[in-house]
């Protein structure tokens, strides 16, 4: 088990890692899947063997109020069907954390339930907010989960200049699950997430 990294130089390792995600060409992106809510799509990641996923909607919504049912703490486990439980391991600043998280089985449970300690970050970016994580190797692995990897992965969340009540929000996510999984349920997998990601969050929101 790896000590806790120091939170200063991680988070704007992770900031600067998620910018430059934010400004890959549309070129390099191929759509993985298409709802009224959302569009994703993916390229290979540079981090694993896997894919890099990008997903867009917009929300209607203010920014800070998006970010907070997102972000590690009261509101994401009320709303997110794929999270059972979540615990703040450690708490840096009020901006950032360490979490432990577990999420459900997936697809008739080809896809065990999972384990995951998030490195958390949210930071101001142009009008809006980023909210990003990346997984760490820390804390004992807990009986009847794999433990999953997250490589650098994070939320912009921007108000629509013509339209303030609604934001325009554009998550990366690249998940290792790892384990003994076909790579093709694991694509099938993280699209349809995704997508279910909005609907749900917009859900929540109304409420």
């Amino acid at each position: 088990m790896d000590p806790l990294p120091h939170p200063a130089p991680l988070a704007s390792k992770l900031r600067n890692t998620l910018v430059r995600y934010h400004s890959i060409g549309d070129g390099e992106w191929r759509v993985a899947k298409k709802t009224k809510d959302a569009t994703v799509w993916r390229k290979p990641s540079e981090e694993f063997s896997g894919y890099l996923y990008k997903a867009q909607g917009v929300v209607e919504d203010v920014t800070n109020r998006i970010v907070d049912h997102i972000r590690p703490g009261p509101y994401r486990l009320d709303w997110d069907s794929l999270m059972t439980s979540m615990d703040i391991m450690e708490t840096f600043e009020e901006n950032c954390c360490v979490m432990r998280y577990t999420t459900a089985g997936q697809l008739w449970n080809i896809i065990a339930p999972r384990e995951f300690v998030d490195f958390s970050y949210t930071t101001s970016y142009e009008d809006g907010l980023l909210t990003c994580g990346i997984s760490l190797d820390y804390g004992e692995v807990r009986p009847n989960f794999v433990r999953g990897f997250n490589h650098p992965c994070g939320w912009f969340c921007v108000p629509l200049k013509d339209s303030p009540g609604h934001s325009l929000l554009t998550g990366y996510i690249q998940t290792e699950l790892r384990g003994m999984l076909p790579q093709s349920a694991v694509d099938t997998a993280m699209s349809s997430t995704l997508a279910n990601f909005y609907s749900d969050l917009k859900k929540a929101l109304r409420t």
